[in-house]
């Protein structure tokens, strides 16, 4: 038989509160790096919001701001040209052929906003490639062979450009 003596309840629930302090205390530490993470996250967000100012919002948000600001813009110029009389009927319709606009262009940006990132990521893409492209056929034209060759003549100008003969 065990020489050991049974445990009393005092005893028993002197153990199950270690226990549990010990839970809590590795839960507070896992809690306290995320907790640590996310301030550290929070005041990063807040110091580039500062440099940089307001990060843009999502491609569907920014083409709504332009859309509003374009009307508002389009709403408010006045038409010298037309005259006082003329000037109030087409500023009207100009008012409903924004709002026409705007109504159209609503719906579109509620149903499909991923669609405008989509779009945005595309055209970053495009413009990378033209980039890249249009950077190569600079390294070309500047590394260009400049060795005299038979028949061109280089004139003074020892450069890259070719002398072209009008004659």
């Amino acid at each position: 038989m065990s020489e050991e003596r049974p445990t009393s309840d005092a005893a028993r629930e002197d153990a199950a509160d270690q226990a549990r302090t010990a839970d809590r205390v590795r839960a507070t530490d896992s809690d306290a790096w995320a907790t640590a993470c996310e301030e550290d996250l929070a005041a990063e967000k807040a110091r580039r919001r500062a440099q940089y100012g307001p990060p843009p919002g999502s491609a569907a948000e920014e083409l709504r701001k332009l859309v509003d600001t374009v009307a508002d813009k389009l709403s408010g110029l006045q038409s010298p040209l037309l005259g006082a009389v003329a000037g109030g009927a087409a500023q009207q319709m100009v008012r409903q052929v924004v709002r026409q606009a705007k109504d159209a262009v609503e719906p579109v940006i509620e149903r499909n906003p991923d669609v405008f990132d989509h779009l945005a990521a595309a055209g970053g893409e495009l413009l990378a490639a033209y980039r890249s492209a249009v950077e190569a056929q600079e390294r070309r034209w500047t590394n260009r062979d400049t060795t005299h060759r038979p028949g061109h003549d280089q004139g003074d100008d020892p450069g890259p450009g070719e002398r072209i003969d009008l004659d």
